[in-house]
């Protein structure tokens, strides 16, 4: 994991995204644009960007942990930062191609209808079927 900065660039050799210098002094990540940050927020920006897409670290509590005090550094949650740069991955492999806004990450537009709750008077015990 290496990260290069210079006074107005940070960049990654892992992933493609970059934190940019703004003209009044602040930065801003190419994956969380909405925010003006501190260089040290955008530096902790870009090494959660590099531990999510690190693949070997999917099941490393040790990793888990870096990535949610990186995500507290930004003001996020680590699961708003992890849909954030999943979307980022879409908008790239889909290039102008995609539908405004879609994401195979946002929830359904029309969700399915949860079952009836069973009224509180009901005596019977809850059903349960295994298979």
């Amino acid at each position: 994991m290496v990260i290069q900065g210079t006074d107005d660039t940070l960049r990654s050799d892992r992933t493609p995204e970059f934190a940019q210098r703004t003209d009044t002094g602040g930065w801003r990540l190419s994956w969380l644009p909405e925010y003006t940050l501190t260089r040290e927020q955008a530096w902790a920006g870009m090494e959660l960007d590099e531990l999510v897409s690190d693949l070997a670290a999917v099941h490393d509590r040790l990793a888990h942990a870096e990535i949610s005090a990186r995500a507290d550094l930004l003001g996020i949650i680590w699961q708003q930062a992890l849909i954030k740069l999943a979307k980022r991955i879409d908008t790239r492999r889909d290039g102008d191609n995609a539908a405004a806004g879609e994401s195979l990450h946002d929830p359904p537009a029309q969700l399915s209808r949860l079952r009836p709750a069973r009224p509180m008077h009901d005596d019977r015990a809850p059903q349960a079927n295994y298979g």
